[in-house]
């Protein structure tokens, strides 16, 4: 398991648990790939894939998921008497891996035939960053009570929320460490955040944040601090810790789930059992990432000071951190999550291996189909993927799906949702 500096670590038993059980999984054939090759067709939630499998030699459980042999149940037999969950709001917070899950629930959307509340006209958030108001989405009048599916950017606003989602939606959201996340927002939001303007790096920026920082321009600084908190539709200013323990309080209380983005496939893992799903429902190519060149390397000292800059988003980190945990033990145990991570990460590559040109993702100079050229803001090389050629029509359909950016994804589904409607203007820069 993946560890950061200033990361919260779940207890060293449990890490080590999770280590030994991983070891285990990969000793025991799941990452194998030895044998014979021949074209193997199997069968994912969009169509029929050839592929390139080993023929059942040493991987034998993984080869048999390959050739679409073992089906879901025969893995996951506790799972088989419940339906999937297909209502569901998800908050997304800015900087935390969300586009990747916004990714997966539209393409879970289109396989279950469901409705999204999607902005209105030519908005592409639901109000952002101003609390959430029904008469953000498309159709509320006349769809109302039938939407399944709320996952675009929102500043969360309960009572509002409650009155586009059926009563029986299943809440979730995703943090990430505050260092981490603060360090994207500060080359992401570069040119819009008035705190972030003037310093030429997060460090020059971390040496006195209040000579950049104006509480006044609030709505335009929300990216510079506690912004995680504020997209949870609070002050992000305010301190005192009867404050605090009550807003965390809340969230618990609203909330179905919290995941954690510095341990994301133990995250799909999580999400993927509690909402009773397919693996292939949350397998993913990470989405709206930078390049290497672009992320910025905080000292230990500086990491201390976003702790203490961002004071709020590290005490909503820490405890969510830790109720991450207990629900993996509650919900999944430490052996079935050790197979179901190597199981996604083998699906992962898979479809890798079937879907991109070179297998890996290409800088927006590289990306030769505009549809999958991915928005670009601030200092960030926000990278994207090329698709290999000549792939049938429905293995390129379900790629295409695969590596779609939020902004080109959203616009398709309002159009298909509301065809009559003009189409949304996609600006990319």
């Amino acid at each position: 398991m993946k560890s950061h500096p200033g990361l919260i670590q779940p207890h060293p038993a449990l890490s080590e648990s999770i280590s030994s059980l991983m070891e285990r999984a990969r000793l025991g054939g799941l990452y194998s790939t030895a044998g014979h090759l021949g074209t193997v067709y199997g069968r994912s939630g969009y169509g029929l894939l050839r592929t390139q499998a080993a023929l059942c030699s040493p991987g034998f459980f993984h080869c048999r998921m390959s050739l679409g042999l073992l089906h879901e149940r025969s893995l996951f037999s506790d799972q088989e008497s419940f339906h999937p969950v297909t209502n569901i709001m998800f908050l997304k917070t800015h900087k935390t891996a969300s586009s990747t899950i916004m990714n997966i629930l539209y393409r879970f959307t289109e396989k279950q035939n469901l409705t999204v509340a999607l902005p209105a006209g030519q908005l592409f958030h639901l109000g952002y960053p101003w609390l959430f108001l029904t008469k953000y989405v498309e159709g509320f009048k006349s769809l109302n009570g039938t939407f399944n599916i709320m996952c675009n950017h929102l500043r969360f606003n309960p009572t509002e929320v409650k009155k586009v989602m059926p009563n029986n939606t299943f809440y979730f959201s995703i943090l990430r460490n505050p260092v981490f996340q603060l360090e994207s927002s500060f080359m992401y939001y570069k040119s819009y955040a008035p705190a972030f303007q003037k310093p030429k790096s997060l460090n020059e920026f971390l040496a006195s944040p209040l000579k950049y920082y104006n509480e006044q321009l609030a709505m335009r600084n929300i990216y510079a601090k506690n912004n995680m908190w504020f997209d949870f539709g609070y002050d992000n200013n305010r301190e005192g810790k009867d404050y605090v323990r009550a807003v965390i309080q809340e969230i618990q209380q609203q909330f179905h789930l919290i995941l954690i983005s510095d341990y994301f496939d133990e995250s799909m893992v999580l999400l993927r059992n509690s909402l009773h799903w397919e693996l292939d429902d949350v397998v993913y190519f990470k989405l709206n990432s930078r390049s290497e060149s672009t992320i910025q390397n905080l000292t230990r000292e500086n990491q201390e000071k976003v702790r203490e800059w961002c004071a709020l988003d590290w005490e909503l980190y820490q405890h969510f951190n830790r109720t991450f945990w207990r629900k993996i033990r509650e919900v999944v145990g430490l052996r079935k999550l050790a197979k179901e991570v190597a199981l996604l990460r083998a699906r992962q590559q898979e479809l890798m291996d079937i879907c991109i040109q070179d297998g890996k993702p290409k800088n927006k100079t590289q990306i030769k189909d505009l549809n999958l050229r991915p928005y670009q803001s601030g200092d960030a090389n926000i990278l994207g993927y090329n698709l290999k050629q000549q792939l049938d029509n429905e293995t390129l359909a379900m790629c295409q799906r695969m590596v779609m950016p939020e902004i080109q994804y959203m616009s398709h589904l309002y159009s298909q949702q509301f065809p009559t409607n003009p189409a949304k203007k996609i600006r990319l820069q």
